[in-house]
């Protein structure tokens, strides 16, 4: 039990959760910039969803940013 609990520590130490989905969100954002600028004709819809996908980025990074350590 007390392995599980150093482990957790040093999880919480290293923020390694937080790391891992920032750099899911920045996989994710990159293809979603891939594919609309491999469009020949967007539409407001497309831009929109671009535009959602940045703007939750920019949410997540001032969370894991403003977050305690």
């Amino acid at each position: 039990m007390m392995d599980w609990l150093k482990l957790a520590e040093v999880l919480n130490a290293l923020r390694v959760i937080p790391r891992i989905m920032l750099a899911t969100y920045t996989l994710v954002w990159y293809q979603v910039i891939a594919w609309f600028m491999t469009l020949s004709d967007p539409s407001m819809a497309q831009a929109g969803l671009v535009s959602v996908v940045t703007g939750a980025g920019a949410a997540w990074f001032g969370l894991y940013i403003g977050g305690k350590k």
